[in-house]
């Protein structure tokens, strides 16, 4: 690991985390020895399905769930070792409302400023002044239960930035918002990065979502596949990507293969082609074996892709393959 204390410049660090639950027929694992680092001031996206560990990962690093092997650190303080210190540093929003709707707005923040000892004057400026920094300073009196899903989003925002921590950490932070509201979260996770320094960790299964971020890791049934910016990612793939359906793939890519020396895969039913040339390459095909070819799509790659070719299955926000959440 990382020493953090050397290395201001890194907020997160991740080490050979594991963890698994208790199931009837023995250990499920959710995460398997889950490894990356996240600098300041950074939007850092965990991308994957339900079922991958995402949940599970946050769990950890919001200091809510012990991990069975491996390390954390946030701004230098061990999750394990210094869980309070580690607390201090970190703003959670959960993919859930934590707010009591029986309360206002102000009423909320003002339960959270408590939990980490704020009172008094200091409590009620960094109130009004998160309120405002997110857009609902006249929203402060109003009850949690009157409020939008963005509204509330906000105010989520509002309440776990309160104490200044340097990292906010995001479970599906768009989950249940209009598209108007996603674009409006966007601007305020930007703006914190950007601006303020904060570090943003959000786990997603949205690709338009996982675009957004600086860098991302790709998980998938506890492990993390890939890490990079999305151009990076995409990149590793190179040129297109030609997907074709048909009766038979397997047949096909054997008949590929033996015309043309071509490598195809067959991925759920579907072959997939991914080569620089595959544009000039689709008219050979259709000569050789329209008549096989059903559906003929020529694209680049995208997120959907690098988890396909990183896997060797295709991404389903709702799979769930027997792992951790």
């Amino acid at each position: 690991m990382v020493d953090l204390l050397n290395d201001p410049s890194i907020t997160v660090e991740v080490e050979s985390l594991a963890h698994h639950y208790r199931a009837k027929d023995g250990p499920r694992p959710a995460l398997r020895g889950v490894s990356f680092s996240v600098r300041k001031g950074e939007v850092f996206g965990l991308l994957g399905p339900n079922g991958s560990g995402k949940t599970t990962l946050f769990k950890i690093l919001s200091t809510l769930l012990r991990p069975a092997s491996g390390r954390a650190a946030v701004c230098g303080a061990d999750i394990l070792a210094s869980p309070e210190e580690a607390r201090r540093s970190i703003g959670v929003v959960f993919q859930n409302p934590a707010l009591d709707k029986r309360l206002t707005v102000e009423e909320n923040l003002r339960h959270q400023g408590h939990l980490y000892g704020l009172s008094g004057g200091d409590l009620t400026g960094r109130i009004a002044g998160s309120l405002e920094r997110f857009g609902v300073a006249e929203r402060g009196g109003d009850l949690v239960s009157e409020l939008s899903g963005g509204l509330k989003r906000r105010v989520e925002l509002a309440k776990g930035m309160l104490h200044g921590p340097a990292v906010l950490i995001l479970d599906e932070p768009s989950t249940g918002l209009d598209p108007g509201a996603r674009l409006e979260l966007w601007a305020r996770l930007k703006e914190l990065s950007g601006k303020d320094g904060v570090t943003v960790l959000l786990t997603t299964h949205w690709m338009e979502e996982a675009e957004r971020c600086d860098r991302l890791g790709i998980l998938s049934e506890g492990k993390l596949v890939a890490e990079g910016t999305p151009a990076a990612l995409r990149s590793e793939i190179g040129g297109d990507v030609l997907t074709v359906e048909t009766d038979d793939p397997l047949a096909l890519a054997a008949a590929i293969r033996e015309r043309f020396g071509w490598e195809a895969a067959v991925v759920e039913g579907t072959l997939r082609l991914e080569r620089e040339d595959c544009a000039r390459l689709l008219p050979q095909l259709a000569e050789a074996f329209g008549a096989l070819l059903r559906r003929a799509v020529l694209s680049k790659p995208s997120l959907e892709d690098v988890f396909l070719h990183k896997t060797g299955h295709a991404f389903s926000p709702r799979e769930s393959r027997g792992q951790g959440s």
